[in-house]
């Protein structure tokens, strides 16, 4: 597993993570030990940062992650997010809610000390006006979080973000799929030293190639309830794309994509091959899955002349597709 840098402060972590919200039941149930034995399995192919939610399962991500860490020697580093509680989201931020949040998220992970503690997709209003940021600062003052990033929506959020000059990182989703951010975000980001976190990198897994328009998800699955936006921004189920579309695209993406590898490793490549990003975090639902993701960090990467047509190909024919913030 190669190694990047998430921030100019430097957490040292491999490209690969792992994301955790499939642990609080929101694409099927999934049981303890099947948990377990997907982040047993991800640190031994040297997965060394898990993504996770306080809302997951109504913390059922964190408390399995926080067992895990009580058995495992490895050196894993987690980061979480707060901000979407129902208590708290939309207009309910102050000081208290917000160390209310990181007490219960340190409580559930077992840990003092939280590395990495994201605001959680919060408005866009409460980042312009910027308190909460100092609220931030004061927990890292206090020691209860080592370093602080927010998960946003939309670039104009994540431009805002990058006006706060002691962030150590920003979540976004980014893939095939959605290209916006290659022209003005990643390469800010980088000229500013925040960390790129790279989530729903195979949007909610159209880019495995897998999947039919016949395919269904279990009642539970927010493939299913979040398809059309339902319950949130509807850009975190298939990228935002109608699923009947998303698959007929991927089709187009796989006549694109070397075949030296599987879609997914590839299309994990085509994020990894964008320097500006720091570790990509894909979910796994099997430890077939985790080793095929570790993989992707071994694969060469993609040809200039790939790059070009998944490019042309994302401005011809995906782009207008999307719905939702972006």
């Amino acid at each position: 597993m190669k190694e990047r840098i998430l921030g100019n402060k430097g957490l040292l972590v491999g490209e690969v993570g792992l994301g955790c919200w499939q642990f609080g039941g929101d694409f099927g149930e999934m049981s303890e030990e099947t948990a377990y034995s997907i982040m047993e399995q991800a640190v031994q192919n040297g997965i060394n940062f898990f993504d996770t939610a306080n809302v997951y399962g109504g913390g059922r991500s964190e408390s399995l992650i926080g067992k895990f860490l009580k058995r495992t020697k490895a050196p894993v580093k987690v980061a979480t997010k707060v901000g979407r509680e129902p208590e708290v989201f939309p207009d309910n931020y102050s000081p208290d809610t917000l160390r209310q949040g990181i007490d219960a998220s340190r409580e559930r992970l077992c840990v003092e000390q939280i590395d990495l503690l994201q605001l959680h997709c919060i408005p866009t209003e409460v980042m312009r006006q910027g308190e909460i940021f100092d609220w931030l600062r004061d927990e890292k003052e206090a020691g209860t979080i080592a370093n602080f990033g927010v998960s946003v929506e939309t670039v104009e959020e994540a431009l805002l973000c990058l006006e706060q000059e002691d962030i150590l990182s920003i979540q976004v989703i980014f893939n095939i799929f959605r290209q916006k951010l290659v022209k003005e975000l990643l390469p800010q980001a980088k000229e500013k030293g925040v960390g790129i976190i790279v989530r729903l990198p195979l949007a909610s897994g159209l880019l495995s190639g897998k999947f039919t328009t016949n395919t269904q998800f279990a009642a539970s699955d927010h493939r299913n309830y979040n398809r059309d936006g339902q319950c949130f921004n509807v850009g975190e189920t298939f990228a935002g794309l109608p699923f009947e579309k998303g698959v007929e695209l991927a089709e187009g993406v796989r006549g694109i994509l070397p075949d030296e590898a599987t879609m997914v490793q590839q299309s994990l490549r085509w994020i990894l091959d964008h320097d500006a990003v720091s570790v990509v975090i894909p979910g796994a639902s099997t430890v077939q899955q985790v080793l095929s993701n570790a993989g992707a960090s071994e694969l060469p990467s993609l040809s200039a002349s790939v790059h070009g047509k998944l490019e042309q190909f994302y401005t011809d024919h995906i782009a207008n597709h999307i719905r939702g913030a972006y």
